[in-house]
């Protein structure tokens, strides 16, 4: 049995709005699916996309080859002295800076990756 499209597509065009929520309420029914599902997942992830955080973490995950630059670049950025931007380092993944600004966070991404660094905005 071969479907003639272009005669169910006319169909449709001329059905009004109650016949055609009457065939996706039969469709629903007969086949066990929900029409609304996937609008309701793209209502729910356009909402995210608009909702921009406005603070950031900047987690140093990986140190890289240069770690005496990373722990220089950490000490400039976060103020701490030696041994406490080693910690920071050494303990990687690690959290650098906790609730930073958007572009400070970029920022700060750009300077650590300049140094071999990888980092992961949260």
């Amino acid at each position: 049995m071969a479907l003639d499209t272009q005669a169910i597509v006319d169909q449709l065009k001329d059905a009004t709005i109650l016949e055609l929520n009457d065939l996706v309420k039969a469709i629903e029914d007969e086949f066990g699916v929900t029409a609304a599902a996937p609008v309701a997942a793209a209502g729910a992830a356009a909402g995210a996309a608009e909702e921009e955080k406005d603070s950031f973490n900047v987690e140093l995950t990986e140190v890289g080859q240069e770690k005496v630059k990373v722990i220089k670049e950490v000490r400039a950025i976060t103020g701490l002295g030696l041994k406490d931007a080693k910690g920071v380092v050494d303990a990687a993944p690690s959290n650098v800076k906790e609730d930073v600004a958007a572009d400070e966070a970029n920022k700060i991404k750009e300077q650590l990756e300049a140094v071999g660094a990888t980092v992961t905005l949260k």
